[in-house]
């Protein structure tokens, strides 16, 4: 690691079944965008990867490597969404983002560091698993290959900045109007990887009190101050704010690229629609 960038971190898809004691499953912010990578290079879509955001990380292979580059392009001179050799001695630079907010780097093999609770991912707010990568730090290759890597991607996510957010109603959606649907938020600079803060048209707070309850990823809280929050992928499990809506499983990718002034709005779904639209999402995936 020559420059890590920004923010680099090792991702896969997060450790699962550690909400009970408060431990997020955190992971990439954009696992279509990690699993795609993966894939593309032959691991399985679990395999650890590099997360870079808004400005990527240098890197020097020092043995010959196959890698893929999914998600927004960082300017690496590389083509994305497709397996490419590497040789030992090369150097990968990857700048400043030019679309989205994150950019992952694949490599065959995966990336082979500790596993902690099950999973490679660091948990940034916490150090679980690890933090940001540093200067000078040298990450082994593994042995995660299944398979042979596969071809370019034929057709690849539209990483459209901003935009509809599609999301179901959640389990406070009848104390609210519908306000949350008739204004245009954008996403504050105050935003990290536990939660998305948004600024706009504000939503009135609905009076009384609530117990805190358990609290799911894409699940948008209102404040008292009315300023929405998009759960994120570091996210608190358990929650005493209203909860209008939830972003649906299909569009999580969607807020892995978002970055500071993106302009969002929201569109509500049905739960068939919003399976519907998953079960096309991962048709694309396993077309690859």
């Amino acid at each position: 690691m020559i420059s890590p960038g920004t923010q680099t971190t090792v991702q896969d898809l997060g450790r699962f079944g550690w909400a009970h004691f408060g431990v997020s499953a955190s992971g990439a912010a954009d696992p279509l965008a990690l699993r795609a990578g993966n894939l593309l290079v032959g691991n399985a879509e679990n395999a650890a990867a590099l997360e870079m955001t808004l400005v990527g990380a240098t890197l020097e292979f020092e043995a010959d490597a196959v890698i893929a580059l999914t998600g927004s392009d960082f300017g690496a001179g590389l083509p994305l969404w497709s397996a490419v050799e590497v040789k030992a001695g090369q150097i990968v630079a990857c700048g400043a983002t030019r679309s989205g907010a994150r950019c992952y780097l694949s490599v065959r093999g995966g990336i082979d560091v500790p596993k902690v609770m099950g999973s490679a991912s660091a948990h940034v707010m916490t150090g679980v698993g690890g933090r940001a990568l540093r200067p000078g730090q040298v990450l082994p290759i593994g042995g995660a290959a299944i398979r042979r890597p596969r071809p370019p991607a034929r057709a690849v996510p539209e990483y459209t900045r901003g935009g509809l957010l599609r999301v179901t109603p959640g389990p406070q959606a009848e104390w609210f109007a519908g306000e949350l649907y008739a204004g245009e938020y954008v996403v504050s600079e105050e935003s990290n990887r536990m939660g998305l803060r948004l600024r706009g048209p504000a939503i009135p707070s609905p009076g009384g009190h609530m117990l805190t309850e358990g609290v799911p990823l894409g699940a948008i809280q209102v404040p008292p101050d009315g300023q929405p929050i998009i759960l994120f992928v570091e996210h608190q499990t358990t929650g005493g704010y209203p909860k209008p809506a939830n972003v649906i499983s299909a569009d999580f990718c969607r807020l892995g690229q978002l970055r500071p002034r993106d302009a969002v709005h929201f569109g509500q779904v049905s739960i068939e629609q919003a399976i519907d639209l998953l079960r096309d999402q991962e048709q694309w995936l396993y077309g690859l």
